[in-house]
C-alpha cells in the first residue's frame, strides 16, 4: 500500500503545531505509519519540517488568493480572509511555533511575500479610514496571523468550536483594528 505523502504531512502539522519538539515516533503514530516508513518519505526531522512548512505556506498562499484581499472594502476583505484561512489555522499555528523555519531563507522569503500581501490590505484599510492608523500595518498583519494561530490551538485543544472560529477571529481582530470616530 502506498503512503499518501500529504496525509503524512497533515498528521505532522497536527502534531507539530501543538508540540514543536515532538518525536518522530509520535508523528509516525499520528500518521498511522511506522517510523521506518516516515524515514523513507523524509530523510530526517529537518526535511520533514521543511516539507510541512512548504505545504503550510502553499495552503496559506492559496487561501489568500481565494480571499481576493486586494479588492473591495477592506473590512469585507478581512472577513473573506478569515473565512479563507480558518481551515488552515493549524498550519498557522505550526508556522508560528516552529522557530527553526526562520533559519531557512526560502521559507522566510515565502512567509515575507504572504505577509506583504496582508500588510497591503491593512495599509489600504488605513488609507481608506477603516483601520486605525496609529497601529502599523505590519503589526496588524502580525496580530492577525498570531490570532489565527491561537484559533488553531484553541480548536485543537477543544477550547473553541470549529464553527465559531471565523467569528471569534474576525470579531476579536476587528474589535481592535477598526478605527473608532
Amino acid at each position: 500500500m502506498a503512503t499518501d505523502r500529504d496525509s503524512v504531512l497533515d498528521a505532522a502539522i497536527g502534531v507539530l503545531s501543538r508540540q514543536p519538539s515532538a518525536a518522530l515516533d509520535e508523528i509516525a503514530r499520528a500518521a498511522g505509519i511506522s517510523r521506518a516508513t516516515l524515514h523513507r518519505l523524509f530523510p530526517g526531522r529537518d526535511a520533514l519540517v521543511r516539507e510541512v512548512a512548504t505545504l503550510a505556506l502553499r495552503r496559506m498562499d492559496a487561501a489568500l488568493d481565494s480571499a481576493t484581499i486586494d479588492r473591495g472594502d477592506p473590512v469585507a476583505a478581512v472577513r473573506r480572509l478569515a473565512d479563507a484561512v480558518i481551515p488552515n489555522a493549524d498550519t498557522a499555528a505550526f508556522l508560528t511555533g516552529e522557530s527553526r523555519l526562520f533559519e531557512d531563507n526560502e521559507i522566510t522569503a515565502a512567509w515575507d511575500r504572504m505577509d506583504a500581501r496582508v500588510c497591503a490590505l491593512f495599509l489600504r484599510g488605513q488609507q481608506s479610514g477603516a483601520f486605525r492608523v496609529e497601529l502599523p500595518a505590519a503589526w496588524l498583519s502580525e496580530a492577525f496571523f498570531d490570532l489565527l494561530a491561537g484559533v488553531g490551538w484553541a480548536v485543537q485543544e477543544g477550547r473553541l468550536a470549529p464553527r465559531d472560529s471565523t467569528r471569534a477571529l474576525t470579531e476579536l481582530f476587528l474589535g481592535g483594528a477598526l478605527r473608532k470616530d
